[in-house]
C-alpha cells in the first residue's frame, strides 16, 4: 500500500515537469545550435567578403561632393564671403563717433545746441570706391584731396602712417603771395595794409575752427573775425605807440565776451569746454594778426618776406632737417636783402630769422591732426603768417 503511494506520486511529479515544458520549442538536439543562428542572420545583407568593404564607403559617398584638393580648400571659403561688404580697417568704426563729437563741438563753439549742428540728410555715398582697386593709395591730402581720407589720427597711427602732414606746395605758394601782398602793401601805408590784413584774419579765424574738428562754427568764427576787425580799428584809432595796448584790450574784451557767450550755450560741459577754448584760441591768433598794423611799416615789409621765403622753401622736396635750416637760412638772406632797401638795415636779418621760425612753428601746427585740404588751405595758408606777427612788431621795434 506504501509502495503504491510512493509510486503514484512520482508519476504525478514527471507529468507536472512535461506539462511545463510542452510549449517550449523543441530542442534541436546536438550539432543543431548553428542552425539556428543561421536562421536568424538569414535576413541581414551578405557580406562582401574581404577587400570589398570601401565598396560599401564609395556608395555611401557617391553624392557628396567632390573635395577640391589640398590648396584649394580657400576657394570655397573666398566664394562665401564674395558678397561680403570690405572690412573697413582697424579704427574705421569710430569715424562715425568721431564725427558725432566734432558736430556736438561745433554747436558748442557756435552756441548752438548739439542737435543744431548735425546735417539735415545724411550724404549719399560715393559711385566708387577707389580703394578697393588694385595698387590704389591714399592720395596726398594737399594736392588732390580724397573722400575715404581717414579724419582721425588714430585712424592714420593703425594704418602705419604719421598724422603730421605738412600743408603742401599749394599753400605755399598761397601763403608766399599773401605774404608778400603785405611786404607790398606796407610800404604804401597802413589804409593799403588793411586789405591783405582782414583776408589773413579770416583765414585765421576759419582755419583754426576747421583744424580742431568743429565745423560749422559759423558763430564762433564770426565772433573771431568780430574780434580782429575791433582790433583793427582799435589799432588805427590810437597812435602807434601805443598799438600793443589796444590789442591786448580788444583781446581781454574778446576773451570776456566769448566766456559770457559760452556759459548760455546747452551744450554738455565737455563739449562746452571744447567750444570755449576754440573760440578764444580763434580769436586771439585773429587779433595777434593786428599786430602787422601795430608794427613799423618797414618792418613789416621785411618780416612778411622772410615768412613768403621760409614757407615756400619750406615745402620743396628735401629731408626734414636740411629742409628746416635751409628755409631758416632763406629766411635771414630774405631779411638782409629786404632790410638793405628799407630802414631795417642790417638787423633784417635778425628780424627774418625770427620771422621764419614764428612762420615754420605755425606751419608745423596747420600740419597736425590728419588735416583735410580745407585745412591746408586755410590754416596753412594763414597760420605762418599769423604767428610771425608778435615777432614782427617786437622785433621791430628793436632793430627799427
Amino acid at each position: 500500500m506504501q509502495d503504491w503511494s510512493q509510486g503514484g506520486l512520482g508519476a504525478a511529479a514527471g507529468s507536472g515537469a512535461a506539462e511545463q515544458t510542452a510549449y517550449l520549442p523543441p530542442y534541436p538536439g546536438p550539432g543543431l545550435e548553428q542552425g539556428g543562428a543561421a536562421e536568424q542572420t538569414a535576413y541581414l545583407p551578405p557580406y562582401p567578403g574581404p577587400g570589398l568593404e570601401q565598396g560599401g564607403a564609395a556608395e555611401q559617398t557617391a553624392y557628396l561632393p567632390p573635395y577640391p584638393g589640398p590648396g584649394l580648400e580657400q576657394g570655397g571659403a573666398a566664394e562665401q564671403t564674395a558678397y561680403l561688404p570690405p572690412y573697413p580697417g582697424p579704427g574705421l568704426e569710430q569715424g562715425g563717433a568721431a564725427e558725432e563729437t566734432r558736430g556736438h563741438r561745433a554747436a558748442a563753439a557756435g552756441g548752438l545746441p548739439p542737435h543744431a549742428a548735425a546735417d539735415p540728410a545724411p550724404a549719399s555715398p560715393p559711385a566708387g570706391n577707389a580703394a578697393d582697386a588694385p595698387g590704389a593709395e591714399w592720395s596726398p591730402p594737399t594736392l588732390a584731396g580724397n573722400t575715404l581720407r581717414a579724419v582721425d589720427p588714430a585712424q592714420a597711427r593703425a594704418e602705419g602712417r604719421s598724422p603730421i602732414i605738412d600743408p603742401g606746395p599749394q599753400s605755399a605758394i598761397l601763403t608766399a603771395a599773401l605774404g608778400l601782398l603785405l611786404a607790398a602793401a606796407a610800404a604804401l601805408g597802413q589804409f593799403a595794409l588793411l586789405v591783405p590784413l582782414i583776408a589773413l584774419q579770416g583765414l585765421t579765424a576759419a582755419g583754426w575752427f576747421r583744424l580742431n574738428g568743429m565745423w560749422p562754427a559759423r558763430q564762433g568764427i564770426a565772433l573771431a573775425f568780430a574780434g580782429a576787425l575791433a582790433a583793427d580799428a582799435a589799432v588805427l584809432a590810437v597812435a602807434q605807440a601805443h598799438g600793443a595796448g589796444a590789442i591786448v584790450g580788444t583781446l581781454g574784451a574778446w576773451v570776456l565776451l566769448t566766456l559770457v557767450l559760452q556759459l548760455r550755450s546747452q551744450a554738455d560741459p565737455d563739449e562746452r569746454m571744447y567750444g570755449l577754448m576754440a573760440s578764444v584760441a580763434s580769436a586771439a591768433l585773429a587779433v595777434i594778426c593786428a599786430g602787422y598794423l601795430a608794427a613799423d611799416t618797414a618792418a613789416v615789409t621785411v618780416g612778411a618776406a622772410a615768412v613768403a621765403v621760409a614757407v615756400f622753401v619750406r615745402a620743396l622736396p628735401l629731408p626734414t632737417a636740411p629742409s628746416v635750416g635751409v628755409s631758416l637760412a632763406s629766411a635771414a638772406g630774405a631779411g638782409v636783402a629786404v632790410g638793405g632797401i628799407t630802414s631795417v638795415g642790417v638787423g633784417g636779418a635778425l628780424l627774418g630769422l625770427a620771422a621764419g621760425v614764428c612762420a615754420l612753428v605755425g606751419l608745423r601746427v596747420a600740419a597736425y591732426d590728419y588735416p583735410s585740404k580745407f585745412v591746408h588751405m586755410t590754416a596753412g595758408v594763414a597760420l605762418p603768417l599769423a604767428a610771425a606777427a608778435p615777432a614782427v612788431y617786437l622785433i621791430g621795434r628793436v632793430v627799427g
